[in-house]
């Protein structure tokens, strides 16, 4: 098949590459490289790539496509809370009008990285995807609406799916240091100290990177019919835990390590446990394969054999800080787009 992968220099999409190409997919990426740079370790090699903007996609650049697997987007709550406007214009508009014209260009599939954050304040209930959304940020806001648009836009020729993915986690060769397991990981690693800023509290749902990518080659080689206009969430119920059992992963991973909960963030709404048998039924041949006590046991493998630094940490590898460091360098517009990248949408 061939795939458009949107997002392909990112923390996922890097992994999910990787994943495409070895199932023997022909693989072309979309991304406008923000995040190309934030390697720890060896250098992934990239699948061919356009470099554009996702608000500047072409229909002529989707054309001759059998797939889009779409998981470009200006991510993470911190970001979307700080620029809400440039979240909903990339996540949402963008996100959409991708669609769109990818549907007119003959595109049958469209794969469609949604989030669990969409069932926000939700609580110790299971939810599954009927469950009513409850999106308490302007990210998981967004993803709601495209969903809505994406049903919409869908017919007998264009088939479009949503992965409602649970908060991931794992090592990638473009790494990100700011969700959960990964963070806490980082902490223990480099300081002894497992830091959880929360009061521990909160529900979380985790899938692994690799189990993400395992669901987009499920999806895409599913009948039509199991996977027409629906949203899966993506993950397993094993991984439903609360932050401070989280923590205490990471405590068994890093002997010695102390625990911290500062509570210096307050209370946080997001909480919601997660049920994800659809997927499992819809597509028999899906399960996701890794816990989070192995997860985090990879991660301090990795962080210790690739020289994890604490400004690499702080800095390089946590987003917000990223594009406020590339912002403060003049490399970045305020609309969030490289200065001087991106003109004419370059093969990369």
């Amino acid at each position: 098949m061939r795939v458009l992968l949107t997002g392909h220099q990112g923390y996922l999409g890097t992994v999910a590459a990787s994943a495409l190409i070895s199932a023997g997919h022909l693989v072309t990426g979309l991304d406008s490289g923000l995040f190309a740079d934030c390697v720890l370790g060896p250098a992934p090699v990239d699948p061919p790539g356009l470099r554009v903007d996702l608000r500047d996609v072409t229909a002529d650049q989707l054309a001759g496509f059998d797939a889009v697997v779409h998981f470009a987007a200006l991510s993470n709550d911190p970001i979307g809370s700080l620029v809400p406007a440039l979240t909903h214009e990339i996540n949402h508009r963008a996100s959409t009008r991708l669609a769109r014209l990818a549907r007119d260009a003959g595109v049958s599939r469209f794969l469609y990285a949604s989030t669990c954050s969409v069932y926000g304040a939700s609580g110790s209930e299971l939810v599954n995807e009927d469950a009513p959304v409850k999106p308490v940020t302007p990210y998981a806001e967004s993803k709601v609406r495209v969903e809505d648009d994406l049903w919409r836009l869908a017919d007998e020729g264009f088939s479009p799916t949503a992965l409602r993915n649970a908060t991931a986690f794992g090592f990638s060769p473009r790494l990100r240091a700011d969700i959960v397991l990964n963070n806490l990981v980082g902490h223990a690693v480099l300081t002894g100290t497992v830091r959880v800023l929360s009061d521990g509290t909160p529900w979380r749902p985790l899938v692994h990177a690799e189990d993400i990518a395992s669901a987009v080659l499920a999806i895409l080689a599913a009948p039509r019919s199991a996977v027409h206009a629906q949203a899966f969430n993506v993950g397993t119920e094993k991984n439903n835990r609360t932050v401070a059992q989280i923590a205490d992963a990471v405590l068994d991973a890093v002997p010695g390590a102390q625990l911290l909960i500062t509570g210096e963030t307050g209370p946080d709404p997001r909480s919601y446990r997660v049920d994800f048998s659809r997927l499992r039924g819809a597509v028999p041949g899906f399960t996701a394969r890794w816990s989070i006590p192995a997860g985090a046991a990879d991660l301090v493998e990795a962080y210790r054999a690739y020289g994890l630094t604490q400004r690499g940490f702080d800095r390089r590898f946590t987003r917000l800080a990223w594009l406020t460091e590339r912002a403060a360098a003049g490399e970045l517009g305020d609309d969030q787009r490289p200065v001087g990248s991106l003109a004419g949408g370059e093969r990369g």
